[in-house]
């Protein structure tokens, strides 16, 4: 029974356009806060909040915290099923919007980049 829901929950998760399309530019991209999210897709926070959700519990996505910053990335490792979703959804040719930054603030890698200048973990 666990695997028809797991099943069912990673096809109707891709079961709308915005979600795959979230899914490549977070492939493309990497980690993205949820401001950069919202402003290159141009959403409210409330329905993209509504579509990361939807693909994190499919188990598609995971999330974490830098501050009050919200962040979202491709789950590793995923499970065969959804790994070759994805395989497929990155054939897919598809306009995607172009990454919009909110701010340097929100750019994961120069977070990182800062912290291990600093030693901070």
């Amino acid at each position: 029974m666990e695997s028809i829901d797991n099943f069912l929950k990673t096809v109707g998760a891709l079961y709308d356009e915005t979600r795959v399309k979230l899914l490549k530019f977070l492939y493309i991209h990497g980690p993205l806060c949820v401001c950069d999210l919202q402003n290159s897709f141009n959403m409210i926070q409330s329905r993209l909040s509504r579509h990361l959700k939807i693909l994190k519990d499919a188990g598609f996505l995971k999330n974490f915290k830098n501050g009050r910053q919200n962040y979202y990335a491709i789950k590793s490792p995923i499970d065969k099923f959804k790994n070759e979703a994805l395989k497929e959804i990155l054939a897919l040719p598809m306009e995607l919007p172009k990454l919009k930054r909110k701010s340097k603030k929100c750019d994961i890698n120069d977070i990182i980049s800062k912290r291990s200048k600093n030693g901070t973990p």
